[in-house]
């Protein structure tokens, strides 16, 4: 258990850091095989900034920064970019600024949320 309270979960043999990311991989390939979406990916790597050597940086040299998306899929001619969050952290807000600074995309958050006491799926 992370320190976000998020369970590994395996389905199709894969490794996902929660049950929510999980759950919303079998949403998304079931989806794909609808052919409602295509090109289904998974952690998909986006650099945000680039890594600057010492001569720009001064007396160390620092590490590029990146995103890693965890579903990346193609929707009507355009490109999704997908992450589920149990909880957004600071760290994640400053990385999905960089992220639409750096490529002029969005990132589409899905949240589970309860709703009734029923639990339920939410782009935000």
């Amino acid at each position: 258990m992370s320190k976000y309270r998020a369970r590994k979960t395996i389905v199709d043999g894969i490794t996902f850091d929660s049950k929510l990311e999980a759950k919303r991989y079998m949403t998304l390939k079931e989806m794909e095989a609808q052919g409602l979406i295509s090109n289904l990916r998974r952690q998909v790597k986006y650099e945000l900034l680039p890594k600057q050597d010492k001569e720009y940086a001064g007396d160390t040299t620092e590490r590029a920064c990146y995103y890693i998306a965890d579903f990346v899929y193609m929707l009507g001619g355009r490109e999704i970019v997908e992450d589920t969050k149990g909880m957004i952290t600071p760290e994640f807000r400053i990385k999905r600024k960089l992220f639409r600074w750096r490529t002029g995309g969005r990132i589409t958050v899905v949240k589970e949320e309860k709703h009734e006491g029923r639990k339920r799926l939410k782009k935000v």
